[in-house]
């Protein structure tokens, strides 16, 4: 294998055990680096991480499904995805394609025909680097100073907020749960109660709102959790 091959890094997330570990031992004996992981979160954790070559991603995971996951690291990184899935229908995969993914390859696949899909997506699409800054009208956070800025006034957030801040607009438009948002920014091996994310929500509010009482940036969805618009 030449020395661009052995630098490449590969990410599978997959729930299957066995063709997870399967894939990653074909991957690993082609001289590329791999990285694994077993649900959409942990994906979603692995790619920002790890910010790997290429993305090989199940489309039915536990914890954030497989086209969640690929719509918010298509809007986060400019990295070759292939999508893997038990559905064969046209209208699965035009989802699948529409959501971002490179590439679309229906289980059980030949390992050659893998091999050589996973040549072609790096082939595409160079490696892409990761943003540093996260914008929404007069809103910007700069992820490397963690400083925030509502047009020319540079707010003060505490360092919860800042990350809670941060994963609301990674994810515009997309619901987070109470408990998502507890485990992406307190950690999994947190015990705390989730009036905890709406707590720092109502600080968000009044920091980032124009009208904190009738906020428009970070909605409430009752009973599921928050949505940033935008």
């Amino acid at each position: 294998m030449d020395k661009k091959t052995e630098q490449t890094s590969i990410l599978i997330v997959e729930d299957d055990q066995t063709l997870l570990q399967t894939v990653a031992y074909n991957l690993d004996k082609e001289g590329y680096t791999t990285y694994v992981a077993g649900d959409g979160l942990a994906g979603l954790e692995a790619a920002r991480a790890h910010l790997p070559d290429l993305v090989v991603l199940d489309v039915m995971l536990p914890e954030l499904d497989g086209l969640s996951v690929c719509r918010i690291l298509r809007r986060e990184m400019d990295i070759p995805i292939i999508m893997l899935t038990a559905r064969s229908s046209e209208v699965d995969k035009i989802i699948g394609l529409d959501s971002g993914a490179d590439d679309y390859i229906t289980k059980p696949f030949s390992l050659g025909e893998f091999l050589a899909r996973v040549r072609a997506a790096l082939r595409r699409q160079p490696k892409a680097a990761t943003p540093q800054n996260l914008e929404s009208g007069n809103l910007n956070l700069d992820l490397i100073s963690r400083k925030v800025f509502k047009g020319n006034e540079q707010l003060n957030l505490s360092y919860k907020e800042f990350d809670l801040l941060a994963e609301l607009m990674r994810n515009t438009g997309m619901v987070l749960s109470r408990d998502l948002l507890l485990t992406k920014v307190w950690g999994y091996d947190y015990y705390g109660e989730s009036r905890t994310v709406d707590v720092h929500i109502r600080w968000l509010r009044e920091k980032i709102e124009e009208d904190p009482s009738k906020p428009k940036r970070i909605t409430t969805i009752r009973s599921v959790g928050y949505r940033f618009e935008g």
